[in-house]
């Protein structure tokens, strides 16, 4: 699957299948790895779904179906207790262990889900991935929390834990993700652990994948540039900060980066 990983980028975003791409992305980590195991547990659990959620006609029925199969038949739960362990973003641990981050447990929700042609979306909720099955009627539910249904009064509570007292829930808290930024929110990720623990090479190598998979980006290539000025890679910096300014159209970014390029310029 380690060919998919150059046409990430390149494809539309619908054609993404989420666990896919982010097996497909995790395999980078593994070198020589069979991913026919994971492969095949992916496939059980579609097929436990169908049994499961076969006649779920009402949102509540799909979100309690799914909840049921990876939460009480697979045993798929969030690590709190070892929440900041870089193997909750890496798809192929999260399979083995059943244990990951919001991020990575939402998106194997959602790929099941729309296997079964329900609509399911992972949520741009700060600080906690959240997912929501339907439209209009939907729910909302916590993968991390084994799928279990979010209330306004807990999204509330999740809201001020990650940006504050005080804070209202707004559109934009609860609104879809494309598959493309979940697979970026799950690499960000990767590469903040890695240049938090003083990895910055990792953190580079992750950050490009990042800019592989979601080009238009302009975060991770930012963070790419950054890191790549913090080892003195400049010609690599500048490369990364002159395709920032192709996918940005922000005044003040575009303005930081063409200041930062003309402090790195060639003498």
């Amino acid at each position: 699957m380690t060919d998919d990983i150059a046409t990430l980028g390149l494809l539309d975003d619908d054609e993404i299948e989420l666990d896919l791409a982010a097996l497909a992305l995790s395999e980078l980590d593994h070198d020589g790895i069979d991913l026919a195991p994971y492969l095949a547990l992916l496939e059980d659990i579609g097929d436990r779904l169908a049994l499961a959620g076969g006649e779920a006609v009402t949102v509540t029925e799909q979100a309690e179906a799914l909840a049921q199969v990876f939460s009480e038949d697979f045993g798929f739960t969030g690590d709190a207790s070892n929440y900041d362990a870089p193997l909750n973003a890496d798809l192929i641990r999260v399979l083995d262990r059943r244990r990951g981050l919001p991020v990575s447990l939402s998106l194997l929700y959602v790929a099941a889900a729309r296997r079964m042609g329900w609509t399911a979306n992972a949520l741009n909720t700060p600080g906690h991935v959240l997912v929501r099955v339907g439209d209009n009627p939907s729910v909302i539910i916590d993968p991390f929390n084994d799928g279990r249904f979010v209330a306004a009064e807990r999204l509330a509570a999740l809201l001020r834990a990650a940006l504050g007292p005080g804070v209202h829930v707004k559109p934009e808290h609860i609104a879809p993700m494309s598959n493309r930024t979940v697979l970026a929110r799950l690499l960000l990720n990767q590469a903040s652990r890695a240049d938090k623990g003083g990895d910055p090479l990792r953190a580079i190598t992750v950050y490009g994948r990042m800019t592989t998979v979601a080009p238009e980006n302009p975060d991770g290539w930012w963070e790419l540039a950054r890191l790549q000025l913090q080892i003195s890679d400049l010609d690599a910096a500048r490369g990364s900060l002159n395709a920032m300014l192709e996918v940005t159209r922000d005044p003040h970014r575009r303005s930081l980066i063409m200041a930062t390029l003309a402090a790195i310029a060639s003498p």
